[in-house]
């Protein structure tokens, strides 16, 4: 049985006019302008979370979303964080209106749970951020000095999903390949 490739999107998303919010565009413009393994696609979303969601429900094996959240940290500091798909609630009720304006990371998961595309593993590359109010394009020094290694985490998790993908495929294919019992 010939290995499937592992389908990796990796999403930057924030506001790029809103300084530190823009963090996820900043790494994912400079992670598509790198060299990345076949089946990874890095898109920079903005704060278009609709579209991520209907991205996302094209049948990826992992999401890597890359943004600034606010963890108590000092700015700069990069969080590895991994959601729990059981700890998202997808119950939308009917006649609920979501905003597509609205869509912060938590909402996109929360739609794409509700639809059942979930994308397998789920990790958010996050960073603290410094400014996230002021207008402005540009990121704050203490961020702006974590986006290379905000890059070497993100292609350490598309290794890890990588490698989990080929693990997957061998604990099936060798699920499929037992003899059945003689009954």
């Amino acid at each position: 049985m010939k290995a499937i490739e592992a389908q990796i999107l990796v999403a930057g998303v924030g506001n790029s006019w809103l300084t530190d919010d823009g963090f996820g565009g900043h790494v994912a413009r400079r992670l598509e302008n790198g060299e990345l393994p076949d089946g990874v696609q890095v898109m920079d979303f903005g704060t278009g979370g609709l579209d991520l969601a209907y991205e996302v429900m094209r049948g990826y094996h992992g999401l890597i979303l890359i943004d600034a959240s606010q963890q108590g940290g000092e700015p700069g500091t990069l969080y590895v964080l991994e959601p729990d798909p059981d700890e998202i609630d997808a119950g939308i009720e009917d006649g609920e209106m979501i905003s597509p304006h609205g869509m912060d990371p938590q909402t996109v998961l929360r739609f794409v749970k509700a639809v059942h595309g979930w994308p397998g593993k789920v990790v958010v590359v996050a960073c603290e951020p410094a400014e996230v109010e002021e207008m402005g394009v540009e990121l704050s020094a203490p961020v702006q000095a974590s986006v290379d290694r905000a890059i070497e985490v993100v292609l350490e998790q598309i290794e890890i999903m990588r490698e989990d993908a080929v693990a997957e495929q061998a604990e099936q294919a060798e699920q499929t390949s037992e003899p059945e019992p003689a009954g």
